[in-house]
């Protein structure tokens, strides 16, 4: 049995264990929905009678419970039922049967017994008896709520969580691991390092604080420089359009749900969306884009035309499904949408996947191509799907080697199957970030035109594409993978100053003077704060350098410097060695400090 294999098996098999210890201890009047493995074990849903709510005390019991299970060495029977039988044994579970209700009625339904006394409505597979769990590592980590099906407006659920994995080393390793991502967790940083909040009035919609934007706008023109040497052309467009440009689009036919509407107020005093001045906030860049190509005309030597952006756009979302940066309804992307002759196609993507290896190395990510094909609301003739699905897959299979990439069927956009791009971070956790996406579809759509070599009028082919993904994500996804510690040329301050006394504070201004005027940001504590206040507090900022000033630096014209994350302290370094170095460590966007000034 191969790895991914065995462990689907087993945490799946361990849900039922579960479900029958939470049983036997709350009573056959528990309410039970769905088990499925997940990622690190496996978790299953439950309403319990007289709302009684698990708590963290109930975990060891409940481990417990599923250990003494585990030690029956139960046999696991499967059978095949029809729907009348499943409905008949399970019509005491309101959500088993709302399952099998949803089910043809031709349909060979298997259940699964564990013992006796417990039956589970399941596909499958399963072990054949409970003693081959007795060697597995598990542990019930977490309750938290849940909705039926997902849906806010059906019963609430409690969800218990189990971690599962073939030895006690290896869930120990994972324990370690979540704990570090706990405390590097961005919804706790941020806040901390007083770079972004949320609010209930705005709820997935943050606010940049001074420390935050200052990153935000740092990242901003890192990436504005290096497509300037791309040949790209930023433009800017209206957040809020008429119906008119998302129809032509397609995405109030495909996209109309996620979206934030405006609808005109009537002469009854309602609204309806479907007046024809209905307005909506954009969800994507790409209608303002066509709309900016198509304002003249083109000739192929106008081609390839890159048009980036980075306008805020919204999506609605589930209250359930917001997560800080991670998952927001305000954001904005490092879009580009890039006008190209079909013959340009392979040179173009191949830039872009240049420019994804240079952004992301410069971070010290590394990442992973996935090619996503056509899914089953896609919009346009097919024959142009096979032939964009095939353009993509040549590129990656040249660039990669062919079966070298996974392939997401189905999974594409509804207007143009896509490369993504996952990156790794600090803790081997996987992000999907970067896009490429094809799109014979939309120019279409707008009819737009060039004028060929030979005088004939042709359309067009879109490259959609994004490399940070969302500017807010990508910095949760940083502030995550540095433990909010960013490189020297990102920090939002780079350079604390702190005066020893008050005498010294006209030399720790000159100083500041100098760092400023060199682009180097620079924060100083002029107050008559005792020093070593001053320097926690820049250390709470994860400042990287906290230089100290006294009477000896202020004759000298030096700096003594304590450095992120070590207890070295650079003594009496001059002034103008000082400055170069920052502007070094600026110049090359270092992942490292410089640790000396020689």
């Amino acid at each position: 049995m191969e790895r991914e294999e065995f462990l689907q098996v087993y945490r799946h098999s361990l849900a039922h264990i579960l479900a029958k210890a939470v049983i036997e201890i709350y009573g056959k009047d528990v309410q039970y929905a769905i088990g499925p493995q997940i990622a690190d074990g496996c978790y299953y849903d439950f309403v319990l009678p007289d709302g009684v709510s698990i708590r963290e005390e109930d975990y060891k019991k409940i481990d417990d419970k599923m250990r003494e299970i585990i030690k029956r060495r139960e046999d696991w029977t499967r059978k095949e039922v029809s729907k009348a039988e499943a409905l008949e044994l399970f019509k005491d579970q309101k959500f088993k049967t709302e399952l099998i209700q949803d089910l043809p009625e031709d349909e060979i339904i298997t259940i699964y017994y564990t013992g006796d006394d417990y039956v589970d409505l399941c596909r499958g597979p399963h072990i054949s008896n409970s003693q081959e769990l007795m060697n597995v590592a598990y542990e019930v980590r977490a309750v938290s709520g849940a909705y039926w099906r997902g849906d806010e407006k059906r019963d609430t659920m409690q969800r218990v969580y189990v971690y599962a994995f073939p030895d006690k080393n290896q869930l120990k390793a994972h324990k370690q691991m979540i704990k570090e991502a706990l405390e590097r967790d961005h919804k706790k940083l941020g806040p901390q390092l007083d770079l972004f909040m949320f609010t209930e009035t705005a709820q997935g919609m943050p606010y940049w604080l001074p420390r935050g934007w200052r990153v935000f706008n740092t990242l901003l023109s890192y990436w504005r420089d290096l497509h300037d040497l791309h040949g790209y052309q930023e433009i800017s467009a209206p957040v809020i359009n008429n119906k008119k440009l998302w129809l032509v689009s397609g995405h109030w036919a495909h996209y109309v749900n996620n979206m934030f509407i405006f609808p005109e107020k009537q002469e009854d005093g309602s609204f309806s969306v479907e007046d024809p001045n209905t307005m909506a906030a954009k969800p994507m860049n790409c209608p303002n884009a066509m709309m900016t190509f198509k304002r003249k005309v083109r000739s192929y030597r106008d081609l390839p035309i890159r048009y980036s952006e980075t306008d805020m756009v919204h999506r609605k979302e589930k209250a359930g499904q917001l997560n800080g940066l991670f998952r927001v309804q305000a954001f904005r992307q490092d879009d580009d949408h890039t006008f190209v002759m079909e013959s340009q196609i392979e040179e173009e993507i191949e830039d872009i996947l240049a420019i994804a290896d240079e952004i992301y190395g410069t971070f010290g990510l590394t990442y992973r191509a996935e090619f996503s094909t056509r899914p089953d609301d896609y919009m346009g003739d097919i024959e142009l799907w096979n032939e964009a699905e095939a353009a993509l897959k040549k590129i990656l299979d040249k660039r990669y080697g062919e079966g070298n990439y996974e392939i997401n069927e189905g999974d594409g956009a509804f207007y143009g199957p896509k490369i993504d791009l996952q990156i790794k971070d600090a803790l081997g956790r996987e992000w999907q970030c970067g896009t490429v996406q094809l799109d014979f579809q939309l120019p279409r759509n707008f009819e737009l035109k060039y004028t060929a070599a030979d005088g004939t009028e042709k359309t067009p082919v879109v490259i959609h594409r994004a490399i940070f993904g969302s500017l807010e994500r990508f910095i949760g996804i940083l502030i995550e993978n540095f433990k909010g510690a960013f490189p020297f040329w990102l920090s939002p301050y780079q350079v604390a100053i702190v005066p020893i006394r008050e005498e010294h504070n006209e030399y720790a201004k000159k100083v500041a003077n100098r760092l400023t005027a060199a682009r180097i940001r620079v924060e100083a504590d002029y107050t008559d704060t005792n020093m070593k206040e001053k320097i926690k507090k820049f250390k709470n900022y994860k400042d990287p350098y906290i230089i100290v000033l006294g009477d000896k630096e202020a004759a000298e014209n030096t700096v003594s410097i304590n450095m992120r994350g070590s207890n070295k302290q650079i003594q009496n370094v001059p002034l103008e060695k000082f400055v170069e170095m920052c502007m070094k460590m600026n110049a090359e966007h270092s992942l490292d400090l410089i640790d000396s000034a020689e």
